[in-house]
């Protein structure tokens, strides 16, 4: 669900006061399933870079007795709970997926300790190292309309055969079966077109790291401007 412009105003003057002074660079890493994103995360991590992964934002916000979960559990129900109270992401999946009304109202209940979490540890990154290199990894960066938060966004691109087939592999699932996985997503060759730079993950992982390197050079070189946003 794409973002209203007041949200994201609101959003991208927090990470500007955030990153004030600094000379702290914010980009949006992204991708279809399977093609590799938190291999190519690493990779910038090993060059000096920060990760702030968006999948363990929206885990870590859910955790029993936290805000969000209490607004989750008030509104579906303590059925999608597990026995240690933890929630059930599957069945809440389950739920919201054919509901646009209930996913939208999930997304209020979760969306904004995201946001607060993610500039809390972009406060805590810079207070550390001003000069950081942070990269946001969001797997929905796209379909969020959230590019235009950061300054550049790196799209990791497999082609649709190999996700397929790395989704067989990782999940023992059928190919119909990855098929369809995939055509409930963005396709992958959208995706790209909203790249500032590709990182084709196809190869051996000395390619992929050749191209990651070369694309760190360039950050790199866009850092010396002092533009935290686009």
């Amino acid at each position: 669900m794409k973002k209203p412009e007041k949200i994201k105003k609101q959003i991208r003057d927090t990470i500007k006061e955030v990153c004030n002074g600094s000379d702290a660079l914010l980009i949006g890493l992204t991708g279809g399933i399977a093609t590799g994103k938190s291999t190519v995360a690493n990779m910038f991590r090993e060059l000096g870079s920060v990760i702030i992964d968006f999948d363990m934002l929206a885990r870590n916000v859910v955790e029993p007795g936290k805000p969000s979960w209490q607004l989750i559990t008030d509104f579906f129900g303590n059925e999608i709970l597990f026995p240690d109270n933890t929630i059930n992401r599957k069945k809440l999946s389950g739920i919201v997926f054919k509901n646009l009304l209930k996913r939208e109202k999930l997304e209020s209940f979760t969306h904004p300790f995201i946001w607060d979490e993610f500039i809390k540890q972009v406060e805590t990154s810079i207070r550390l190292y001003r000069s950081a290199i942070i990269q946001a990894v969001v797997p929905l960066l796209i379909e969020g309309d959230m590019q235009d938060l950061f300054i550049k966004n790196i799209v990791v691109y497999s082609s649709p055969e190999i996700q397929a087939e790395r989704l067989m592999t990782r999940d023992g699932i059928s190919m119909q079966m990855a098929n369809k996985i995939l055509m409930a997503q963005m396709p992958i060759d959208d995706k790209i077109q909203y790249g500032d730079f590709i990182i084709r993950n196809e190869g051996t992982i000395e390619d992929t790291e050749k191209e990651v390197n070369k694309i760190w050079q360039k950050l790199k070189q866009i850092q010396g401007n002092g533009t935290v946003l686009r």
